[in-house]
């Protein structure tokens, strides 16, 4: 028990020297966010000399004809139904791989898993044709749609590995009683699988909220312009640049990703567990 002692107590305090390195960054970025430009380069200091708020009140209003709010309204537009879609979508396909028997499962399965080896850069030209034809540039449908049409394999897995790790006596005594498959999933599976839900939806809000590169190749209107979007046109280049104002707005724009995340920390940590455990 002695020896035991020692060796806790500097498990705790490297855990908390890790966790002041990985949060440093995230305290830095506040404090500025209060300071001038002559302080934010001439201060090694976390803390402002004195709390300056412009950054927050000017960088709110932004510097055209369009506030900040409007990028964070946007974004909100954007990735509620992207993250609705791909929930509801990613489970009724997981549902029918980790259920069901059907000809060509393997094939099918093996083709949607093969789909997480492509990388981006690979598909997005094909992808951009395709969504002008359609008319979908400068609009959140680049976005929506994939979701709604269940195109991230990786959710589907996630999900589908939870589903083999509820037990098929669960579907038997469903079907007793008088229960169809949709009956089944909506009634027994899903209230049991909201850990994993909740997981894949917590990594679709981040994913898409924090995308650029995707929202600079389809959306090309101000006046649809995202958070990651409006962020990077606070940064013109032929100007001086108030930085002040743009770690305040990154500030905000980091808020509710942080909120979601902390308040479902519970369900994603149990959901990431046990769909890499059971199966």
């Amino acid at each position: 028990m002695k020896s035991e002692k020692p060796r806790n107590a500097l498990t705790f305090v490297l855990l908390c020297v890790f966790g002041l390195i990985m949060i440093y960054p995230l305290l830095w970025l506040f404090g500025a966010s209060f300071k001038s430009n002559e302080e934010i380069f001439g201060s090694l200091s976390l803390l402002p000399s004195h709390f300056n708020w412009d950054g927050y009140i000017k960088g709110w209003k932004g510097s055209g004809q369009y506030s900040f709010g409007l990028f964070i309204f946007n974004t909100f537009k954007m990735v509620i139904p992207t993250v609705f879609f791909t929930i509801v979508s990613c489970t009724v396909v997981a549902y029918g791989f980790a259920r069901f028997n059907f000809p060509l499962k393997k094939v099918l399965f093996a083709l949607m898993i093969s789909t997480l080896m492509l990388p981006n850069a690979v598909v997005i030209i094909p992808k951009y044709i395709m969504f002008k034809n359609f008319d979908w540039l400068n609009s959140y449908m680049p976005f929506i749609m994939p979701a709604v049409l269940a195109t991230h394999a990786f959710f589907i897995f996630m999900i589908m590995q939870f589903f083999r790790g509820l037990p098929r006596e669960l579907d038997e005594s469903a079907k007793m009683d008088g229960c169809n498959s949709f009956m089944i999933l909506v009634r027994i599976l899903l209230p049991l699988s909201k850990p994993a839900l909740i997981s894949a939806g917590i990594f679709q809000f981040i994913w898409t909220w924090n995308d650029f590169f995707n929202s600079l190749i389809y959306i090309t209107s101000v006046k649809k312009f995202t958070v990651a979007l409006g962020l990077r046109m606070a940064l013109d280049n032929s100007t001086s640049v108030a930085w002040n104002q743009v770690l305040a707005m990154s500030v905000i724009a980091i808020v509710p990703c942080v909120l979601v995340f902390f308040f479902a920390q519970k369900y994603f940590v149990e959901g990431i567990a046990t769909t890499g455990i059971k199966g």
